[in-house]
């Protein structure tokens, strides 16, 4: 079975900080795969989390990013990626002056309306003072 999903069926959904358009989701029928269109304003950044049971590889289409794989960081421009281990904790900020457009692909799907898991760590050490830190 295959499915064509025009933008205009891509599903959005604003969160504090940025945007998903909900690309290729269970409801689709993907088993494996979730795919999503993501969007980082400036100075907005997806916090420390991670992905029990999930993969997850990020690619940069448009402008940059500041990346945190565990408590390693780096810059990321347009047509870079990082792969993200199972459960390993990461975060992905946009410090620059223009939209960062991201295209993010997490497997396997967990089932469910999105088939993300998701596991908010921000607020725990080392993770709440690593970017204060990594500024000194």
């Amino acid at each position: 079975m295959s499915t064509f999903i025009p933008l205009a069926d891509v599903r959005r959904e604003q969160f504090d900080w940025g945007v998903i358009g909900w690309r290729l989701v269970p409801a689709q029928g993907a088993k494996q795969l979730v795919v999503m269109d993501v969007e980082l304003q400036p100075g907005g950044g997806h916090d420390f989390h991670r992905h029990p049971g999930q993969e997850e590889i990020i690619i940069v289409k448009e402008g940059a990013i500041t990346q945190f794989v565990g408590e390693e960081s780096g810059t990321l421009t347009a047509g870079d990626s990082v792969f993200v281990p199972e459960g390993v904790v990461h975060a992905s900020f946009n410090d620059a002056e223009a939209t960062a457009y991201l295209q993010v692909v997490i497997s396997p799907s967990l089932g469910g309306e999105t088939g993300y898991g998701l596991e908010d760590v921000a607020d725990q050490e080392p993770w709440a003072s690593l970017r204060t830190r990594g500024s000194d």
